[in-house]
């Protein structure tokens, strides 16, 4: 075998390797197979999962034929069973409907009205493969944030669970301050290392696993905050507004002048929808704007 090949192989066998250590560390999965929302994973993390319509299991699935507690998942030794939780129109494994537990295995698809869920159990490879599909289809390509289509998404859910358990919920809207005129003065390729350098440093000292942090389009950016109050997120949004003015933002040797305007909003009364929450949000925005820009203002009635 020549040298070339040797080294080919090598690194094909390292490409593996790491793929199935990645893939170990991977929890047990549903994948949702066909509609709108096929290729979603929902990960298997807890020891009991409960899947439904209510805003309050840990797989909600706001689809008719779906009872608000369809099915409970529970960890045992090797797998998950599966188990219908009183669900009007029954739970279906390989389309046979289940009564008492079912011990799942790989590639078992549970049907639950218009829903199918294949089942992928722990270390299983095939997952890497749609964990990349939904981080494209889901990711903003140029700042690595998330894309305006999954943040609303995500809005809607957030504000029924608020609603329905009373937990608060804030929202951070941004934009970046005079963009069109750094654009026109420096450049389009400045303004793109301001967008991508101003988001890693927001990601990197301000966003929680739990919080669903977007670029919503051109220079504005959102950052969804569950189980947050307005006095913590107004906090939160002066923090981001003082790393984002402090940053020297260096391109071709010359600092730019970055600053945002930024509005807070929480879920309360008037608030029934995610679109509701964005427009108050969105308000504060315009207001910090009026007020002079590079300030952080919160959502007055």
């Amino acid at each position: 075998m020549s040298d070339d090949a040797t080294v080919v192989l090598t690194d094909i066998k390292s490409a593996l390797a790491s793929a199935e250590k990645e893939a170990a560390e991977k929890p047990a999965a549903l994948l949702v197979v066909g509609g709108e929302l096929n290729g979603t994973i929902f990960d298997l993390d807890e020891e009991l999962v409960i899947v439904g319509r209510s805003p309050e299991v840990k797989i909600s699935l706001e689809f008719n034929g779906i009872s608000r507690q369809h099915f409970k998942l529970i960890a045992g030794d090797e797998t998950f069973l599966v188990e219908d939780a009183g669900s009007k129109n029954g739970t279906y494994v390989n389309n046979k409907k289940i009564e008492g537990q079912y011990a799942l295995k790989k590639g078992d698809i549970i049907k639950i009205g218009s829903i199918a869920l294949k089942f992928l159990p722990k270390g299983d490879p095939e997952r890497l493969t749609y964990d990349k599909l939904n981080l494209e289809a889901n990711t903003d390509k140029h700042t690595g944030c998330f894309n305006k289509a999954y943040f609303n998404d995500k809005i809607e859910l957030e504000v029924k669970k608020s609603k329905v358990t009373g937990s608060p919920l804030s929202l951070i809207v941004f934009d970046l301050d005079h963009f069109k005129k750094l654009n026109d003065n420096y450049g389009h390729d400045a303004g793109d290392f301001v967008l991508k350098e101003g988001a890693g440093i927001i990601r990197k000292n301000g966003v929680r696993d739990i919080d669903i942090f977007a670029r919503y389009g051109g220079e504005e950016f959102v950052i969804l905050l569950p189980k947050t109050n307005l006095k913590q997120a107004f906090e939160i949004a002066e923090r981001l507004r003082k790393l984002l003015e402090t940053h020297k933002f260096v391109y071709d040797s010359q600092v730019l002048p970055v600053s945002a305007s930024i509005g807070v909003a929480d879920y309360r009364q008037g608030v029934k929808t995610g679109t509701d929450l964005f427009k108050r949000a969105d308000e504060a925005v315009y207001k910090a704007k009026q007020g002079g820009r590079n300030q952080v203002q919160f959502y007055r009635a």
